[in-house]
């Protein structure tokens, strides 16, 4: 894996900050048209839950929404792997509807296409209790 071109590495960053302001006309600004969502978790094997386009992203986030509270993302790490192909590592934090914490690290999956983000893979830890 390989440094991202600082075009690329700008879109991430604005991505990025996009998810952690909860700024949804700002994470579509960097994404496709076609832009397709692959969710750590859904009924659809293998994949999980897929969204596929803008309007149903927007969507997903409303929901994600009710079910998540005070999401931030941290220790982010970005790499090139290919020449369409971004693997980004993260922390998220915050709460689930229920109050209790969420704490869990992930890697997320990007694939690149005309200066924006195309697809977007997401995996996470899954945390059970001891």
């Amino acid at each position: 894996m390989t440094a991202l071109p600082e075009s690329v590495m700008s879109l991430m960053r604005a991505f990025g900050k996009a998810f952690n302001r909860a700024d949804v006309d700002g994470i579509l600004a960097c994404v496709t048209e076609d832009f397709e969502w692959r969710q750590a978790a859904g009924p659809n094997a293998p994949d999980g839950s897929i969204v596929s386009g803008r309007e149903a992203v927007r969507q997903a986030l409303a929901d994600r929404d009710t079910m998540y509270r005070d999401m931030r993302f941290s220790e982010a790490e970005v790499f090139m792997a290919g020449e369409t192909r971004v693997i980004g590592t993260f922390r998220a934090t915050g709460k689930y509807a229920s109050g209790e914490s969420l704490d869990v690290r992930g890697v997320d999956i990007y694939t690149l296409r005309d200066g924006l983000i195309a697809t977007k893979d997401s995996y996470w830890k899954i945390i059970t209790p001891q």
